[in-house]
């Protein structure tokens, strides 16, 4: 066996569907379906004990994240899972295909749509294939690619509130980032004009900590060292990533990747009015946004003037005072697919 296809069948794009075009494209492949965490906690004891060539993730970035942690809670059990790996790189790449709904890392891979993804595996070259390494985020034990407080966790809720209530667009019009962009124009943003702002702390507890100038370059950042309060102030989104996007192109981490050992961590101390008329900018993660604070840093501590709302790889979890942000020690090798379709 050379190719393995999980697929989560609750995914948004049609799980179930991904499952039968896979088995017919992909007749040798083992094609494995799930519809939780359980599910997937038993295939990857199943796979790591066959060692396919590639793992393929057919969801979206929480079907990717339920894999990585139940294959580092197997590791931890003295299974050999192949596609993760402490300090080095694995040797089995993991696939994304973008099935969810914001799909931040299958796009920063360029996965292509289901039906060309399932051809281009059919017909993968022999040798190595082409991967790109990422470093991963924990936070209180789950690893992730990115993870956040503030606005980008209202933005989910508002996003699943807004599919299911009363309005005169039509429900299909509110799905995928039309969905996202009605949730945060109607809810999310107005929720806080002339709301009170939230206060943070935000504390260097790593190596010393680094910056990205404004002609791009990565530099020492003076008083970043370790025990030392990078910022306190105002704050409407405090979140990290080891990958650039957010999700639908929004790069909410530009210098995520820029520096091995590092991830991308951002404060945004600008308002309500201030994001809206910004947009933009903080869409294309313009380097010098006004109020933009950003960081390359293996670990930090925000805490936070009251319980916030917290997400973790997109999906959300219960409110916050205070996050450890940290650089996890595991690593995976995603599927390139630019340079897979390039081959």
């Amino acid at each position: 066996m050379s190719i393995a296809v999980v697929v989560n069948t609750r995914a948004r794009r049609g799980g179930q569907a991904a499952a039968a075009l896979s088995r017919a494209a992909l007749p040798s492949a083992r094609i494995l379906t799930s519809r939780s965490l359980e599910d997937t906690a038993g295939f990857v004891r199943e796979l790591s004990r066959e060692r396919p060539r590639v793992v393929i993730s057919a969801g979206g970035d929480g079907t990717a994240i339920g894999l990585l942690n139940a294959s580092r809670e197997a590791a931890r059990a003295g299974v050999s899972v192949p596609w993760l790996a402490e300090g080095g790189a694995p040797e089995t790449p993991l696939g994304l295909l973008p099935l969810g709904t914001g799909n931040a890392w299958a796009r920063v891979m360029g996965a292509p749509r289901l039906r060309r993804a399932v051809q281009a595996l059919g017909s993968i070259p022999l040798g190595a294939l082409p991967v790109k390494l990422f470093e991963l985020l924990e936070i209180d034990g789950t690893l992730a690619h990115f993870a956040g407080t503030g606005w980008d966790a209202e933005m989910i809720d508002d996003f699943h509130e807004q599919k299911q209530a009363v309005s005169f667009i039509p429900r299909r019009m509110r799905q995928g980032l039309a969905g996202y962009l009605y949730g945060m124009f109607t809810r999310t943003i107005p929720r806080h004009f002339g709301g009170p702002r939230t206060e943070v702390e935000l504390v260097n507890t790593g190596s010393d900590a680094y910056f990205v100038d404004d002609a791009g370059m990565v530099r020492p950042l003076p008083g970043g060292e370790h025990g030392q309060v990078l910022y306190r102030g105002p704050t409407s989104v405090c979140a990290a990533g080891t990958t650039p996007e957010w999700g639908f192109g929004f790069r909410a981490f530009p210098h995520a990747g820029r520096m091995p050992g590092r991830f991308c961590m951002r404060v945004y101390s600008g308002s309500a009015i201030e994001a809206t008329l910004r947009m933009r900018e903080l869409w294309r993660g313009a380097i010098g946004t006004p109020k933009m604070h950003s960081w390359l840093v293996d670990r930090c501590q925000a805490t936070f003037s009251h319980p916030v709302p917290f997400q973790i790889g997109g999906d959300r979890t219960e409110h916050k005072t205070t996050v450890e942000y940290a650089l996890a020690s595991e690593r995976v090798n995603l599927l390139d697919w630019r340079a897979l379709g390039s081959a």
